[in-house]
């Protein structure tokens, strides 16, 4: 079932939780500064994760050598600095979406394609809204649910206190959150004509993954759109956001035609091409930092 603020269960306050708590309460503070001060922190957050995150910046680094092997390497070494501004940033605007205000977002945010979204959910079909792992993806999620009764699928936290504090924050805006081993109640949410919102642009792996291009590298990625389209019935909306200087786009493409086919190869592809698309469009905005192609195929050279 899922989770409302309500039926939360009570905060984790044992003593070894108190450092956690620390953080979080400082977060809490922090996503209460002004927006612009806020923008202007993240950049310098970026530069300094850009300067003492070495595993994390080389990964990155990696990524956009074999994913933009057209550019030299002074426009790839440029890139890797806007995106690690872009990822200091979306660590302020997280904290914001989870514990502030989006009042000043909301004024100037532009959403295109609400009538894809409305036509995909006639006659009280379920969607499934794909995304990619954008710095934006907190923040955009919740001012599209300023617009429609949007349901999200996350990743638990290890932290009992952050995953407590942050699914408390979620629930404040979306209509309800699923952990990725909540299948029936997903399923469920669905068949119901729910919207639910979900990225599944991670290095996965297990029986229901395949290797699917991705930048035309073959990448480990989990086949759940297809099946979650084929047990529910569930129209496949691309939903691409991004940051643009203090302003947020959000839009919404029409459904995948003929989606699931018999192939869920084919159609992991399909959801792949979509999100790398996206992250063309707004390239220092995505998620470099995560080793996308970790896992490779039976006989394949290693990435990183």
């Amino acid at each position: 079932m899922a989770s409302s603020s309500s039926s939360l269960p009570p905060p984790p306050l044992s003593p070894r939780h108190w450092p956690t708590w620390f953080g979080i309460g400082l977060l809490w503070l922090l996503a209460r500064l002004p927006w612009p001060l806020q923008r202007g922190l993240g950049h310098a957050l970026g530069a300094l994760l850009h300067a003492v995150a070495g595993t994390r910046r080389r990964a990155a680094a990696r990524n956009l050598e074999v994913c933009f092997p057209e550019l030299d390497a002074q426009a790839r070494a440029r890139l890797l600095r806007e995106h690690f501004a872009a990822l200091g940033v979306g660590l302020f605007e997280f904290a914001r979406a989870w514990w502030g205000s989006v009042t000043p977002m909301r004024r100037t945010v532009r959403i295109e394609g609400l009538e894809n979204l409305e036509a995909a959910r006639a006659g009280g079909r379920g969607v499934l809204l794909v995304s990619g792992h954008f710095t934006t993806l907190e923040l955009c999620g919740r001012l599209l649910c300023d617009h429609v009764p949007l349901a999200g699928m996350y990743r638990r936290h290890d932290s009992p206190a952050m995953e407590w504090a942050v699914k408390r924050g979620r629930l404040r805006y979306a209509s309800a959150m699923f952990t990725k081993d909540e299948l029936r109640a997903s399923v469920r949410h669905l068949k119901q004509g729910g919207l639910l919102w979900y990225a599944p642009d991670q290095d996965m792996q297990g029986k229901d993954t395949v290797f699917a291009p991705f930048f035309g590298i073959p990448a480990s990625t989990i086949t759940a759109t297809h099946q979650l389209a084929r047990l529910t019935g569930a129209a496949v909306v691309p939903f691409f956001h991004r940051r643009q200087g203090g302003r947020y786009l959000l839009r919404i493409a029409p459904a995948l035609a003929d989606f699931p086919s018999d192939d869920p190869v084919a159609d992991t592809a399909r959801v792949n091409a979509a999100i790398e698309a996206m992250a063309r469009e707004a390239p220092a905005q995505y998620l470099w930092v995560h080793r996308r192609f970790k896992r490779r195929p039976p006989g394949a050279a290693p990435v990183y």
